[in-house]
This record gives structure tokens, C-alpha cells and sequence, in this order.
């Protein structure tokens, strides 16, 4: 069985209902916005729902991926940055829990958390205090970090450290594994194209993209989107929603669709929708297995508030995975 290592910004997320929508405008946080904050403001935000039930879980992008890994029993690691907090803490004990073997280096600076606010109507507002993991850096990275795996999942939010990612995908090639890239968000594409397009074309095997991060790389819809990218790398997918993945690899092109959910929240679907991807190419198994065993995870993910899926649906979704070979 394949080991997956992956790295990315260590973050706690944590989860609150909100009774209120004035509480978003008493915070200046507008409604369904994703704001970087500083520490002062994360914790104005969290004291002013002190009396809130909160739901704290390690989170950032790449770490709900590898935390989907693990529950399918793939061996997993990850490298990020934390502070010696209580907020770090969380995120340590909870890799320990999950059993992913964490690869984390320390910084002065309070732990990243990301705070998520979510309204009645299911709407999400982020508070997200980058905090020690934006300090995670080229320098920090050894060979002795990547030693023992055979895939490499990396995710696109790093990007705005070039120095950081091109270390890490060239020490992964050194050590003969497979790159997997997510995009992460159009924005992020957009203000770093030329810098991706290179990474992309030199280090990436697997890239993941959905529509709009695929027409900011590309300047294309979907399938020439899809058809662009796969020119870069061994494998690419572009997903698309309620309709599902596109996926090509050389002259074999599919599309898989989604699962029959009632959706809550998309939080962590393209985190999961990659590990439930990964999982399959991990047991060697086709192109169009990899994509359903991608739209399992999202569909489930989406089902329950939060990038992870609750630990009572597993069982089920090992079954359904199960029953693509029957």
C-alpha cells in the first residue's frame, strides 16, 4: 500500500452556530466572506461568542485530505508549523488521533486557527487567523522529512511561498514520489499564475482544479480546461459541482458525477473529494474507480457541517467503496 505525505497550513478550525446574523455585522465580518484576520481580531471574534457551542477539529486544506486518507487506513504524515498553545495542542493530538504521523515545526507566534461562523440559513462566514502556519518555510524542510513515502499532496494555498513549494515538490521528486497539486482557490491562481504554470509543468503528476480555479489557470471552460491541463501532467481533474469530474489521462477522458446527498455544507468537499481520489490510485485501482471514490467522500462531507466527515458514516462509506469492485 502507498504512504501519502502531505504539507500545508496547519490550521484548528473552529465551528460555531450563529443565532444572530447582527453578531456578523457587530464583528465586520460580511456575510459568506472569507476574511484573513490578525490575531488581535481572532480573538475579538471569539470572545464575542464566549457563550457559543464550539466544535474544534486540525484543519487547512491539505490536512482534511490526509485526515480522509487516514480513515481509509492509508499510511499518512503531514508537515505544517504550530505554536507550543493550547490551539496547537488541538491540532497535534488530533493528528495522533487520526493516526497521521505529524511532521511539525514550532513558532513563537499563537497557532492559525480558522473560525467559521455559520448562520440559520446554513451560510458561512470565516474569520481565518493564519497565525505560525504561514511561518512554515523552505529552510524548515530536510530529506529526512519526505523519506518513506510515495505520494505527495500539496496545497495550492502554500503557493504565495514560492521558495517553500518549489523546495518541496523538487525534494519529492528527489525522493521518487508522485505530486499531487490542488489549486486551492481562483484567487490564489490568479495572482500567482506564471509562478503555478511552471510548477505544474515541471513537478506535478496529479492536479486537481475546480471550474473557476481550472479558467484562471487556463482561461478556459471545463473540458478545455481539462484538456490544457492534462497536456501538463500524467493525470488531470476538474471538478464541476453538481454535475461531478472531468478527468483525463493522455487520450482517455471521463466524467463522473456526484452522489445523492442533501447537502449542509461544502466545507472540505474538493479536501475530500482528493482523498477519496488518492485512496483509489493508492490500490492501483482505474481513472473512473478514483473519481467515484472522490464523489463518495465529497458527497459525505457535504452532509454534515465542517471539512470532516462524521466518524459514524465511515463504516458505510467503506462499504460503498467496497461494492464499486462487486
Amino acid at each position: 500500500m502507498k504512504k501519502v505525505l502531505g504539507i500545508g497550513n496547519a490550521l484548528v478550525d473552529i465551528l460555531m452556530q450563529i443565532d444572530n446574523d447582527q453578531l456578523l455585522e457587530k464583528l465586520e465580518l460580511p456575510k459568506g466572506s472569507m476574511q484573513l484576520v490578525d490575531y488581535e481580531r481572532a480573538q475579538r471574534v471569539l470572545k464575542a461568542t464566549s457563550n457559543t457551542e464550539r466544535k474544534q477539529a486540525s484543519g487547512g486544506s491539505a490536512a482534511n485530505t490526509i485526515s480522509g486518507l487516514a480513515e481509509m487506513k492509508i499510511k499518512t504524515s503531514f508537515i505544517g508549523k504550530i505554536c507550543e498553545d493550547e490551539i496547537g495542542k488541538v491540532f497535534y493530538n488530533d493528528m495522533l488521533k487520526s493516526n497521521i504521523h505529524p511532521q511539525l515545526f514550532y513558532s513563537k507566534i499563537p497557532s492559525g486557527t480558522a473560525t467559521t461562523l455559520i448562520s440559520k440559513d446554513s451560510e458561512r462566514t470565516f474569520a481565518t487567523h493564519l497565525g505560525a502556519a504561514i511561518e512554515l518555510s523552505a529552510d524548515d524542510l530536510k530529506d529526512e522529512n519526505f523519506e518513506g513515502y510515495d505520494y505527495f499532496y500539496i496545497e495550492g494555498y502554500l503557493v504565495q511561498n514560492h521558495q517553500l513549494i518549489e523546495k518541496a515538490v523538487s525534494m519529492a521528486k528527489k525522493h521518487k514520489q508522485k505530486v499531487f497539486l490542488d489549486l486551492a482557490s481562483y484567487n490564489v491562481v490568479e495572482a500567482n499564475l506564471d509562478f503555478l504554470k511552471y510548477i505544474v509543468k515541471e513537478y506535478v503528476d496529479v492536479v486537481f482544479a475546480n471550474e473557476e480555479e481550472a479558467k484562471a489557470f487556463t482561461g478556459n471552460e471545463p473540458e478545455e480546461a481539462l484538456n490544457e491541463l492534462s497536456e501538463m501532467v500524467d493525470v488531470a481533474v476538474v471538478k464541476i459541482g453538481k454535475e461531478g469530474s472531468l478527468i483525463k489521462k493522455g487520450d482517455e477522458t471521463l466524467k463522473v458525477g456526484v452522489i445523492k446527498t442533501n447537502s449542509i455544507d461544502t466545507t472540505g468537499a474538493g479536501d475530500l473529494y482528493a482523498a477519496g481520489f488518492i485512496y483509489g490510485m493508492a490500490n492501483n485501482e482505474s481513472l473512473k474507480y478514483c473519481g467515484k471514490c472522490g464523489a463518495i467522500l465529497a458527497g459525505n462531507v457535504i452532509q454534515n457541517f465542517g471539512a470532516k466527515i462524521a466518524s459514524d458514516k465511515w463504516e458505510n462509506i467503506k462499504s460503498s467503496i467496497k461494492e464499486l469492485n462487486d
